[in-house]
């Protein structure tokens, strides 16, 4: 077959000839397809970046990782990596990233971070303060960075100044808007703390419950042998007289000691 196997472009063809001599019953389900969309005919991959050697000198066995791509970076990737971890939250915010023709890049120009044909994003910054380093001479990445978000903080101040006006406009004139993200986040707040706080009473009367019943005992038998009968609490100390020592005396009973 040589260096490059060529059968996959002559499926088609080969199986226009199976079905010409009757080789194949029935017509493949992609048969019209491919016939109608030929497929491409560029066969040879562009040639890859070569792997630079990292000492010089003969090499002495094969190298194992020959055919695995390199890793590509971009200036913008330490960029975007130091803004979105002093901003993790612009990752939330809503992007459009479809574009129209491609060409997206070709109609921005950031001399100035608002852009017409460019939302107001992260993105914004990190062009912003790439486009400040390339052409501002002995501008430090930390002076193009603080620059870039001064303007990109400034921007989005404008955004909610111009948001929060036009909402009381039309609240005065007779538009009704419903909680924000703020009131519902309070509200379950609130909900979430009326009910630990009666979980808390429940806690605290149960423990209460648990300290009285633990002097409940002592306390009616305290009670029941000051109430009884004076002549019955006398027979009852009698009773049980004999089995007192007396002072000096040893206490009798007990186990029996063997040795």
């Amino acid at each position: 077959m040589g260096r490059y196997d060529f059968r996959p472009q002559r499926v088609h063809q080969t199986t226009t000839q199976l079905l010409n001599a009757e080789r194949i019953s029935s017509t493949p389900p992609w048969y019209n397809v491919v016939g109608s969309i030929t497929p491409a005919q560029t066969l040879v991959r562009t040639q890859p970046v070569p792997h630079t050697r990292p000492r010089k000198g003969p090499r002495t066995k094969k190298a194992s990782k020959l055919f695995q791509p390199q890793k590509i970076g971009y200036e913008e990737d330490m960029l975007r990596r130091e803004f979105f971890k002093d901003h993790p939250w612009e990752l939330a915010r809503p992007r459009m990233i479809i574009e129209d023709d491609g060409r997206d890049s070709h109609k921005t120009d950031w001399r100035q971070i608002q852009q017409k044909e460019k939302a107001l994003t992260g993105e914004s910054v990190i062009q912003r303060q790439l486009w400040l380093l390339h052409n501002v001479p002995k501008i430090t990445k930390s002076q193009a960075y603080d620059q870039a978000r001064k303007e990109f903080y400034d921007l989005r101040l404008q955004e909610d100044i111009e948001r929060r006006v036009a909402r009381e406009e039309a609240m005065s004139t007779g538009a009704y808007f419903g909680p924000s993200v703020l009131d519902i986040g309070m509200e379950l707040e609130d909900k979430e703390y009326e009910r630990w706080k009666e979980w808390a009473a429940k806690e605290v009367e149960t423990m209460e419950q648990r300290s009285a019943a633990m002097y409940t005992g002592l306390v009616d038998s305290e009670e029941a042998a000051l109430d009884a009968d004076p002549a019955d609490y006398e027979a009852a100390v009698e009773e049980v007289s004999d089995q007192i020592p007396a002072q000096g005396q040893s206490g009798l009973g007990g186990a029996m000691i063997t040795r």
